[in-house]
């Protein structure tokens, strides 16, 4: 078997691979988030979501709605460095995201079944 052979037979082979890739995914809503930020962002984002009177009051003073903490949670940063992974009984975040031409900066208590956010500061 020649090497232009087996150019031949790795090309077909992965012609098909990608063909049934793209079938069996391309519908699909398949992510990757294997990062440690976005697996903290996913997993607060599938929670219900709680605001402290606090957080609260920040939003009804600054009109921001729910729509921009979502876009945070959707698209911002955890500071591992200040936020306290091993906390019991619930794990508390800082995740700051831009919104409105600022940055803003979410305390997060990210509980089982709930997320708090338990504060609103810009930065």
């Amino acid at each position: 078997m020649t090497t232009l052979q087996r150019f031949g037979y790795f090309g077909v082979g992965l012609f098909f691979g990608i063909i049934i890739l793209i079938f069996f995914l391309g519908g699909k809503r398949a992510s990757c988030d294997y990062g440690p930020n976005a697996r903290v962002l996913a997993e607060i984002e599938s929670k219900t979501r709680l605001y402290s009177e606090n957080s609260e009051k920040f939003m009804q003073e600054h009109k921001i709605d729910t729509a921009v903490i979502s876009g945070i949670l959707n698209a911002g940063k955890v500071n591992f460095d200040r936020s306290d992974v091993h906390a019991t009984p619930c794990n508390q975040y800082y995740i700051s995201g831009s919104a409105k031409d600022t940055i803003v900066e979410l305390d997060i208590q990210n509980c089982d079944t709930i997320a708090t956010i338990r504060s609103i500061r810009f930065k």
